[in-house]
């Protein structure tokens, strides 16, 4: 009986099978429970009228509420409203990194248009004005999308992406209280009600356990704050013990929890449901120090005619039903959408609608990641299950936390922990079955991929940190890039064949080799962010920077093999370049990695970003002594200076590098620069100087014996005779 009231019918918005983009969304677990509620207030919420921006819904609930698993199920059943398409980004790493909007939204337009142009990153990551979040705003105009932005840390990630019409909607996860974005009435996600939780326990313990003893399955309920994540673990930690009571388990965690207060000294959790009172709590804490945003003048009136607002104990839902710690309409408490505002406060909200500036706070501030705290019964049901774990899945528990944004395929796992890939393979399906990691979208040819739950890292980090030798880190570290080098490498191998093999090493073993160029190119391509997620953590942590600096150039010799690599890839690598070089002293280096950056902002008509670039890049080359690369940063700024309409700067960083070529006896390049000066002196109407250049040229491309050049110089020189004859 339980295993038929554990699922939930997808209701009328059930999507159909055509919308693209399901498939990003974060697997759906087995079985899922309750929340009705919540996806009720949900729904409504998404019909309720719009205008000005794309209306956005927000789900909020501390780690291992379900926030994500309870987004994605809402998204699942009204993507058929939403045709265009269903895009989702995590805002959060497992680490508590945060996620600029400037990369969210160039994620995002990969997915929304794999063959887009995704313009470079800015001078800042954050705002409106940033390149790549208008760039964002712009492709979803006109569109019906759906936007799933996970785990979210503040309003400043979330209101530069807000597409400027309505016809988008934006469902965000948060875990605190997203104070800056007006208009927002945030689902409040507590624990799961007594029913909700029986059912999962039963249906995760299996056979009889949990319904033959009921007063146990409450107890363990209510040890576990009856939030999902603590449900799954303590179920899993059952199956494995199939001769524990599940009174012997309640007990048994809260031991463990009690344990863990005495030590931390900390209070004890609150019980179920005191989530909706944590975030009503901080809220009041953001109104009292004056962050909170002003309430506008349709909502003052709105309370005023008697709508409801939030209690103490709950938030106000979605259409204005106040809601409980369950997210259920409180007694006594309709709710009351749009429709019975009164006329002054529609006016209200219509006027500031359409203006940007009164979606969010000036300024909003960074948010500091929600942590789980010791005592919290998640991370005691997680410590009983990891003591009864086999070595094996203990220790690639704790290493997969230094994989890439903390997820791992078995190629990278099994070289992490150094044993082969069918073993990874098969310890990564035991620690998923035990509900401690998470199962994420396989990569392009079909391998499973797994994620670390960002509940879990910070205790899995200090785990490691005490049960692992600083340098098992560090070759596991180095073991991850190495084979990263060589999938990268073996992938170029087969896109261009004609190069042969990159390292001249063995090949890879059967369970690692790609097996085609189209393979190769999709294994690129799937995981790109994650190789160049491996590279930026290496030269963060600077003890590796030899293996990363060659899968630098691996990647960047392989990812325009592609034909699809983004510049904005290429902008990253050689930023990557450039702070390896500076800090191992390479200014030659450093001069390279500066010009290949000022060339891709200069492709992107961006003349003044190109030209900073290309004086540092002047400069590192000084340092060097290196002259041929002092000249093709002189002459590069130069052509900055030219498209900007700066005739006399372009004259005279021209000069400059005319007279580097000549020393070096670059006879074409002296060629080419006599004509640019020229053309700079035509531009300031010094017309003999110009005339003298453009001979100047000519008598250096006859002794080269260059047709082409004597042609096209030999024509400039004829038309400024008969332009300056003709009286211009």
């Amino acid at each position: 009986m339980a295993r038929k009231t554990a699922t939930m019918d997808p209701g009328p918005g059930a999507p159909a099978g055509a919308v693209p983009g399901l498939e990003r969304l974060p697997a759906a677990p087995t079985l899922f429970v309750g929340r009705r509620a919540e996806l009720a207030a949900l729904r409504a919420a998404a019909a309720r009228p719009a205008s000005g921006r794309c209306p956005v819904l927000v789900l909020a609930g501390r780690p291992g509420s379900g926030r994500t698993v309870l987004a994605a199920r809402f998204a699942r059943t009204v993507a058929a409203d939403y045709p265009d398409g269903v895009l989702f980004v995590r805002l959060s790493a497992p680490d508590g990194g945060r996620v600029p909007p400037a990369r969210a939204a160039r994620l995002l337009l990969e997915q929304l248009d794999p063959q887009t142009a995704v313009p470079l990153p800015g001078t800042g990551e954050d705002g409106r004005d940033e390149p790549g979040c208008v760039a964002l705003r712009e492709a979803l105009a006109g569109l019906r999308v759906l936007l799933v932005l996970d785990d979210v840390r503040d309003a400043g990630q979330v209101w530069p992406l807000l597409a400027d019409e309505p016809g988008c909607l934006v469902l965000a996860t948060t875990a605190g209280p997203l104070t800056g974005i007006e208009d927002i009435d945030p689902v409040i996600l507590g624990g799961l009600d007594r029913q909700a939780s029986g059912e999962l326990l039963a249906d995760l313990v299996g056979g009889t356990r949990i319904s033959c003893d009921p007063v146990g399955g409450a107890d363990l309920a209510e040890a576990c704050a009856s939030r999902p994540a603590a449900l799954r673990l303590m179920a899993g930690w059952l199956r494995g013990n199939p001769k524990i009571a599940v009174t012997e388990a309640a007990r048994e965690l809260n031991r463990v929890v009690g344990e863990e207060t005495a030590v931390t000294g900390a209070v004890a959790e609150p019980a179920a449901g005191g989530e909706a009172a944590a975030v009503a709590s901080a809220k009041e804490k953001e109104k009292e120090k004056g962050r909170a945003p002003k309430k506008k003048e349709g909502e003052r009136a709105a309370k005023a005619s008697g709508a409801p607002s939030a209690g103490p104990g709950g938030a106000a839902g979605p259409g204005g039903a106040a809601r409980g710690p369950s997210g259920k309409a409180a007694p006594g408490k309709p709710a009351e959408g749009r429709a019975g505002e009164p006329a002054a406060a529609a006016a209200a909200v219509t006027e500031s609608a359409g203006d940007p500036a009164a979606w969010v706070k000036p300024g909003p501030e960074l948010a500091e990641p929600v942590p789980v705290p010791d005592n919290d019964p998640l991370l005691g049901a997680f410590s009983l299950l990891y003591r009864g774990l086999p070595a094996a899945q203990a220790r690639m528990l704790r290493t997969l936390t230094l994989a890439p944004a903390q997820t791992a395929d078995p190629r990278t796992a099994s070289a992490l922990v150094g044993c082969p890939v069918p073993d990874a393979a098969a310890t990564l399906a035991a620690l998923a079955e035990r509900e401690l990691l998470g199962e994420e979208a396989p990569t392009a040819d079909g391998t499973p991929r797994y994620r670390v739950p960002g509940r879990l890292y910070p205790r899995l980090v200090r785990l490691r940190e005490q049960e692992d030798r600083p340098t098992e880190t560090e070759l596991a570290r180095a073991r991850l890039l190495e084979r990263l080098v060589r999938l990268t490498e073996s992938a170029r191998a087969l896109l261009d064949p004609a190069a042969g093999p990159g390292s001249g090493q063995d090949p890879l073993p059967a369970p690692l080799r790609l097996r085609s160029a189209a393979h190769a190119r999709e294994w690129l391509l799937g995981e790109r962010e994650l190789l160049l997620g491996a590279v930026a953590d290496a030269i963060g942590q600077g003890d590796l920077d030899g293996s990363a600096g060659r899968l630098v150039t691996a990647l960047l010799r392989a990812l325009p093999l592609t034909g699809a690599a983004a510049p904005t890839d290429l902008y990253r690598l050689h930023e990557l370049v450039l702070t390896v070089a500076e800090r191992n002293g390479r200014p030659r280096r450093a001069s390279a990695a500066l010009l290949n950056l000022g060339d891709l902002q200069a492709s992107a008509g961006r003349w003044e970003q190109a030209a900073a670039h290309y004086r540092a890049a002047l400069e590192h080359a000084r340092r060097a002594d290196d002259e041929p690369l002092c000249a093709r940063a002189l002459e590069s700024a130069a052509n900055c200076h030219r498209a900007l309409g700066d005739a006399v700067r372009a004259a005279d960083w021209y000069g400059r590098a005319l007279g580097l070529r000549q020393a070096l006896g670059d006879h074409a390049a002296e060629a080419r620069l006599l004509a640019r000066v020229a053309e700079a002196h035509t531009a300031q109407r010094r017309f003999d100087e110009a005339d003298r250049e453009y001979r100047a040229a000519l008598a250096v491309l006859r002794r080269l014996g260059d047709e082409r050049g004597l042609e096209a110089v030999g024509g400039a020189l004829a038309d400024l005779r008969e332009r300056v004859d003709a009286g211009w």
